[in-house]
């Protein structure tokens, strides 16, 4: 009788052990896909810093050039509008979009502001120039970094067995940054002064 209850025992506490290594895989398992969540998260949070810079910028610059400029005025509306989206933006989908509607409302202006000489040598408007280039180059670090965490993220998540757990738990794949297909062309340069 004894032997029976110390079989019976030694099953049940071998199933328990199993049981317990099953939920620690699992527990494991969800716990990296919150922290690899939360790097996009982060990581997001970088290129949103960035594109907040490059916010707080334009309207600085904008007022600089206005002066000069006074018949572009569809253009300023442009980067109005831009920064506006870019300011109601919520959803990082939503952001990335605003950003590259920014980017390419930025680079008419760059376009515009080339054609006025006088304008090109204003200190103002140099300095301005030079913060919203470093800008630009952080908000390229940052996508990059971005788009690094959000493929780490997706490989992991649709790895078997990850996978599983993925689904089951609710995790998504996330969305990366990328440039629209109208800021990939050259731009045209015009050195007629």
């Amino acid at each position: 009788m004894k032997k029976t209850w110390i079989w019976v025992l030694g099953i049940l506490g071998a199933i328990i052990i199993f049981f317990l290594i099953i939920a620690g895989i699992i527990i494991g398992q969800y716990n990296n896909m919150v922290t690899l969540r939360e790097n996009i998260n982060g990581s997001w949070a970088q290129v949103d810093n960035q594109l907040q810079r490059r916010n707080d910028l334009i309207p600085n610059l904008v007022n600089s050039v206005k002066g000069y400029m006074k018949q572009e005025r569809e253009i300023f509306q442009n980067v109005a509008d831009a920064r506006a989206r870019m300011a109601g933006a919520r959803e990082i989908p939503d952001k990335i979009e605003a950003a590259r509607q920014m980017d390419t409302v930025l680079g008419r202006l760059f376009a515009v502001m080339e054609n006025y000489p006088i304008l090109k040598s204003d200190t103002t408007v140099i300095r301005l120039m030079d913060e919203l280039a470093g800008t630009e180059n952080r908000i390229a670090v940052e996508r990059r970094r971005y788009n690094e965490a959000v493929k780490f993220y997706n490989t992991v998540i649709q790895r078997f067995p990850t996978r599983i757990f993925a689904a089951v738990f609710g995790f998504e794949k996330g969305t990366y940054f990328e440039i629209e297909e109208a800021a990939k062309e050259v731009p045209k340069v015009n050195l007629d002064l």
